[in-house]
């Protein structure tokens, strides 16, 4: 029997990341000055999520490659407001959820730019 390469499916990977987000914000105590950085952090992480989905939807190469850029862009900015909650979080636990997200959204990031380089 022939084996078969893992499918490797972003879109539910993204969608993957989008949700531990909202599940790690809704696990843990944040300060006021945090929820400001955890209202970022869920919307930048959607959009990661929602421009990959547009992305393998789009209608032409360049709406495709401008959804792409977004989808990096918001991946980028994750890591942004993920690195303030860790450095404001005082909890061992918080940082350590944080630091796993932290390290997915560098992949994520990673992975789009490699998507972009391979297909201009």
């Amino acid at each position: 029997m022939e084996e078969r390469e893992p499918t490797y499916d972003l879109e539910e990977r993204t969608f993957k990341f989008a949700l531990a987000v909202r599940l790690c914000i809704s696990k843990f105590q944040w300060t006021r000055t945090q929820w400001s950085d955890c209202d970022q952090l869920l919307r930048s992480s959607g959009s990661v999520a929602a421009n990959y989905i547009e992305a393998n939807n789009a209608v032409s190469k360049p709406d495709f490659l401008f959804r792409i850029r977004i989808a990096k862009k918001e991946a980028s900015e994750s890591k942004l407001w993920l690195r303030l909650l860790g450095e404001t979080s005082e909890n061992e636990s918080t940082q350590a959820a944080l630091r796993a997200l932290f390290k997915e959204s560098d992949e994520l990031t990673r992975i789009l730019a490699t998507i972009l380089r391979n297909s201009k």
